[in-house]
This record gives C-alpha cells, sequence and structure tokens, in this order.
C-alpha cells in the first residue's frame, strides 16, 4: 500500500474515532444537565464526586470540579497505561466538561422518578459506552481500579463497586436523603447496563468447546447443518492420557440452543462448555468461524 494511502486511512481512522468520542461526552453532558443535576441525582466515580461537590458550591462549577478530579488519574493512565489511551480520555474529559458549560441552561426534564433514573440513565449509559468503545474513559477511578487490579490482584469490577458504594452512601449522609441515594444507584444500574449494550452490542456471541468421542462426525454435522465454521485443537485426556480433538465454536445466542440439540443428538455422552464472548474481532481477509441468520435463510460469511 503506497504511504500516502497509509496515512490518509490512519488520519480518517482517527477522525472517526474522536467524532464519536464527542458524540458520546455530548450525550452524557445532556444527561448530566437534563436529568441528573435538576433533579439532584448523581453517578458514580469521578462524575459522581464533581455532582456532589457541585451541588455544595454550585451548578457552576461543575466542568471544573470534573477536570481536576480527573487530571490525577490522567497522570496515573499516563504512567501506566498506553499513552494513546490518555489522549482519548484527556479529549474525552475536556469535551465533556466543554458540553457541560455549553448547556449550562438547558431545560431540565421534570418527571417521575422511573423516567428519570431510566430515561437518563440510558443517555448516559450511551454517551459513557461511546467513549469506552472508541479508546477513552469518562471515570478516572476506572484507572485507579486497574492499577490495583495489576499490583493486588483485585478485580475492576470489585474496586469499582467499593468506591461507589463509598460515593453513594457518602451523598446519603452528606444530605440526610437514601432516597435520592437509592435513586442514583439505580440510574446507575441502568447506565451501566448501558454501557455493556454499547460497548458489546445486540448480538450476544458465545463460545463453545466440545469433548466427544465422535469430533469428525460432529463437526461435519455442525458445518452442514447449522452452517457454522469451526476450529480443530489437539487436546490430551487428564485420567486417561488419551489423545482427542477438540472443537471449539463461535455462535449467535439464538443459534446455541441448536447447537446444544446436535451435539447431544450425534454424541449423547459429550461435554460442552459454553462462555460468553464480549466480542469478536478479525482481519480484513480473516474466515469469521460463524455465520448470521437472514429471515429464515442461513447466510456464511
Amino acid at each position: 500500500m503506497p504511504r500516502g494511502q497509509h496515512s490518509k486511512k490512519t488520519l480518517w481512522q482517527h477522525f472517526f474515532e474522536f467524532f464519536w468520542i464527542a458524540v458520546g461526552a455530548l450525550a452524557a453532558a445532556a444527561s448530566i444537565r437534563i436529568f441528573l443535576l435538576p433533579n439532584q441525582l448523581i453517578d458514580g466515580g469521578t462524575i459522581g464526586i464533581a455532582l456532589i461537590l457541585a451541588r455544595l458550591f454550585g451548578d457552576s462549577y461543575l466542568p471544573y470540579f470534573l477536570v481536576a478530579l480527573n487530571l490525577p488519574f490522567i497522570y496515573l493512565a499516563y504512567r501506566s497505561i498506553r499513552r494513546t489511551f490518555v489522549i482519548h480520555m484527556f479529549s474525552a474529559i475536556i469535551l465533556f466538561a466543554l458540553f457541560l458549560y455549553a448547556l449550562e441552561f438547558a431545560p431540565p426534564f421534570i418527571a417521575d422518578p422511573l423516567e428519570i433514573i431510566v430515561i437518563g440513565g440510558a443517555i448516559l449509559g450511551i454517551g459513557a459506552g461511546l467513549i469506552i468503545r472508541y479508546g477513552g474513559c469518562l471515570d478516572g477511578t476506572e484507572i485507579l481500579a486497574i492499577i490495583i487490579n495489576r499490583r493486588k490482584g483485585f478485580t475492576v469490577g470489585q474496586v469499582v463497586l467499593v468506591i461507589n458504594i463509598f460515593i453513594f452512601t457518602a451523598y446519603g449522609l452528606l444530605f440526610s436523603n437514601w432516597h435520592l441515594a437509592l435513586q442514583s444507584l439505580m440510574m446507575y444500574i441502568v447506565a451501566f447496563k448501558m454501557i455493556d449494550l454499547v460497548i458489546m452490542g445486540l448480538d450476544e456471541m458465545k463460545s463453545v468447546m466440545i469433548i466427544s468421542s465422535k469430533p469428525k462426525q460432529i463437526g461435519n454435522v455442525i458445518m452442514n447443518e447449522l452452517g457454522l465454521g469451526l476450529t480443530i485443537m489437539n487436546g490430551r485426556g487428564g485420567f486417561s492420557g488419551e489423545m482427542r480433538d477438540l472443537l471449539f465454536v463461535i455462535v449467535e445466542r439464538l443459534d446455541l440452543a441448536e447447537l446444544k440439540e446436535l451435539v447431544i443428538r450425534e454424541d449423547p455422552t459429550a461435554f460442552m462448555a459454553v462462555e460468553n464472548l464480549h466480542e469478536v474481532v478479525y482481519g480484513k481477509n480473516s474466515h469469521i468461524p460463524f455465520k448470521k441468520r437472514s429471515r429464515g435463510k442461513k447466510l456464511l460469511y
């Protein structure tokens, strides 16, 4: 590929990433200004702390609190994580702060608490999910969680959960209003699930490891009847020491039940291990080992 063509493609990829980071920052800022702040709700992490400080000292200071609270974590990310992530994170936080400032006088959404929690949390989750999907981050506490995970062994989810429990508890104690704290926690859960949906998409993929005494027969059935690709790996029994072929299949959630039925039909003694896949990444010229259905017609990609 000519050098100029490669450079142009790379610039377009960067523009595409920053465009969606900006869209995510706008969505998250709109959720904060229109849904959370007017209804005295908070989010988790540094955004939640910034919202608590804004309620104490004035809503107009929110963008400044947000940037100030995240600066130490940007430095930690620079020391411990790749540089491109730091650039994306810094860009996302600056854009988020600018959109918060621009939307300072946006009309609030005042409605039933359930509507506020669901709609506001969904918009916030979409915004944060877009930023994460394209290489950025809004919550500095996740950086701290990654570093603790590397040094102490606690999972990122465990560290973030503990931090957020302290934040929501502190909010309830500080303003003596546990209803707002619990509503904020509910909104956080909605946003958290929406982040997963944005990052992983609607298609839930499963990986299936099949151990059978009839691997060739089962493999042919999977490829011919389901139209699925598969990978054959060599394995050895731990007790018997017997060599046996293992089948590795990536399948959509809707096809999982049919796959299991076919395997058990061909070999009732077969063993299957099913795992969730967050994402499947493949190169341009790779053969995708799974297929997608299209209204009753099987397509093999």
